[in-house]
């Protein structure tokens, strides 16, 4: 579907548009704040509050660019927070020198090393595979993971870890930023 049409399902009040919205945009939000702000959690809260006000205002939108407008949120918010505060010169000059979209090589960059990463993942033992994604991928924390296969919180820790470190070892020199920051996405 396109962003078009999920907006116009999203305004008569459409979740399904709305859950498909937040599953294509929320890991491109996350990764546009955390480049700017570099704190996960902060930045978590900043995208999910974006989200959640996209739902409450979903009846009286009138967004035409999606896409535009999810990031021009994120930006706002970030500048708030900044100014909030009271962050260096720095942080606002930084913030003010990107642009309100990302680029589409960069979306693209993004799209290729999701994909090498998972391909990597896919090739980790089974149980240590099956931890990260959990973990990754369905968001669940270690305790969850750890009911969830009847393992400890350690050996959970230990999976993620040893994943952490073969994608790293596996992953080329230049990924390696953005392997951190596809590692908060989830």
């Amino acid at each position: 579907m396109s962003d078009t049409e999920l907006l116009a399902q999203l305004r008569s009040g459409n979740r399904v548009a709305f859950e498909e919205i937040f599953n294509r945009y929320w890991n491109r939000l996350f990764a546009y704040a955390y480049k700017i702000y570099e704190d996960e959690a902060l930045c978590e809260d900043m995208v999910q509050e974006i989200f959640i006000r996209l739902w409450e205002r979903s009846g009286e939108l009138s967004v035409s660019n999606l896409e535009g407008y999810l990031f021009r949120a994120v930006k706002y918010k970030l500048a708030n927070s900044i100014r909030d505060l009271k962050f260096t010169v720095q942080h606002t000059d930084v913030l003010s020198g990107l642009p309100a979209m990302p680029a589409v090589n960069g979306q693209m960059e993004y799209q290729e090393l999701e994909k090498e990463v998972f391909v990597l993942v896919d090739q980790l033992p089974h149980r240590c595979k099956q931890v990260f994604r959990l973990s990754r991928v369905d968001s669940l924390t270690n305790t969850e993971i750890a009911e969830k296969l009847d393992i400890s919180v350690r050996t959970v820790e230990t999976h993620i870890s040893n994943a952490l470190k073969y994608l790293k070892v596996n992953l080329n020199v230049a990924s390696l930023f953005f392997i951190t920051v596809l590692f908060f996405l989830y």
